[in-house]
């Protein structure tokens, strides 16, 4: 029987790894895999609690590091010990990450110093920019991985203009790799989660408009930039006739709150909402303005353009396709964005059909 180590750190990379654990519990797959959950602890949320597990559908971690907060090095640094502890402990076959935050360049790291051989789900993403520390983990995990489970052709492309390439079925290491193209996980999430979210989240839409778009700025590019973020600000104030939703975290609440930023009464800020709620306004807005990675594959999902905060993006098949556009802090780009979108015309699958996860499980298990 196969062991599966799967290492998250954030709450959406639980509602990803949900997707792979559903799979690895069913019944007919009991006497060939099993899984070990651990959160590293890297991002502490109060709203992970009992019942976000439960109402979720996942499966609570088998073990929490409680690394929590700090410098990057201070912190992959515990994760890693923390990991490779486990990992002598428990003798996983795999090792299972995802995405690219500092738990996974730990997990990835800790596992192929052990010789584990490591999968990576959302495999070959680049936005091309060193710089993040998001570009940094996800360049170093796939080369440290033996399986890379590419959410796009866009991605497999990637992999190859750096020599990573599919070695030939059986070859599982991270000299001879495995390179495959399953589809995005997050669209099996998606599909699964949004008809209960629909039956959930009616109260959400309440009193706000009837046609808004929807806001969410998160990132410290943006929010620990005051020059970039007082940009941001005036050109959402300045298309006034346009009504928008932003649901806020209490960190960017606090930061516009310092720098003496606010915005007009077409803007309706929301305390922050939870999974089911996102996807709720997701489905119901004309359009997306953000600078999360996920978002702008979500605002996809349910086949609404969006405009992307950000000066590049890992999601570039978004672009090309005319469903995204990159505006960065660009006042005048943000204006003319929010004044002229349109849905294009065509819908291309380019995150695969819904089925990433049973595609990532058969290949670990062949």
């Amino acid at each position: 029987m196969m062991h599966v180590m799967t290492v998250v750190g954030a709450r959406p990379q639980f509602v990803k790894a949900a997707v792979l654990s559903r799979l690895i519990r069913k019944e007919e797959n009991s006497n060939k895999v099993r899984e070990t959950l651990v959160h590293t602890g890297q991002h502490y949320d109060e709203n992970m609690s009992e019942v976000f597990f439960r109402d979720m559908e996942i499966p609570k971690p088998d073990v929490n590091l409680n690394v929590g907060s700090g410098n990057h090095g201070a912190m992959t640094g515990r994760m890693l010990a923390g990991i490779e502890e486990l990992i002598l402990e428990r003798k996983p076959d795999v090792l299972l990450v995802y995405g690219d935050t500092n738990s996974t360049l730990a997990g990835a790291l800790a596992a192929s110093k052990l010789h584990v051989q490591v999968a990576h789900v959302e495999a070959g993403l680049r936005s091309f920019m060193m710089a993040m520390p998001e570009e940094q983990n996800r360049r170093l995990t796939d080369h440290l991985s033996s399986w890379l489970f590419c959410p796009t052709e866009v991605a497999i492309g990637n992999l190859n203009a750096e020599g990573i390439k599919d070695s030939g079925f059986g070859s599982h290491t991270s000299d001879r790799k495995t390179v495959k193209m399953t589809g995005d996980i997050m669209l099996d999430a998606s599909n699964y989660y949004r008809q209960k979210a629909d039956l959930e989240t009616e109260h959400v839409l309440g009193t706000l408009p009837q046609d808004f778009y929807l806001i969410t700025i998160h990132r410290a590019e943006n929010t620990d930039n005051p020059e970039r973020l007082r940009a941001i600000v005036g050109a959402i104030n300045s298309v006034n006739d346009r009504s928008a939703v932003f649901p806020i975290h209490p960190r960017t609440r606090k930061i516009l709150d310092r720098e003496g930023l606010s915005f007009g009464r077409h803007v309706h800020l929301l305390d922050p909402v939870g999974y089911f709620e996102m996807l709720r306004l997701e489905g119901s807005c004309s359009f997306v303005l953000t600078d999360s990675g996920g978002v702008q594959k979500e605002a996809y999902f349910f086949h609404k353009p969006c405009v992307t905060l950000r000066d590049s993006t890992e999601w570039i098949e978004l672009v090309d396709s005319g469903w995204n556009v990159i505006v960065g802090a660009d006042p005048t780009k943000i204006e003319r964005a929010i004044r002229s979108q349109e849905t294009p015309a065509s819908y291309p699958a380019l995150y695969g059909t819904g089925n990433a996860g049973e595609l990532i499980l058969t290949n670990l298990l062949a």
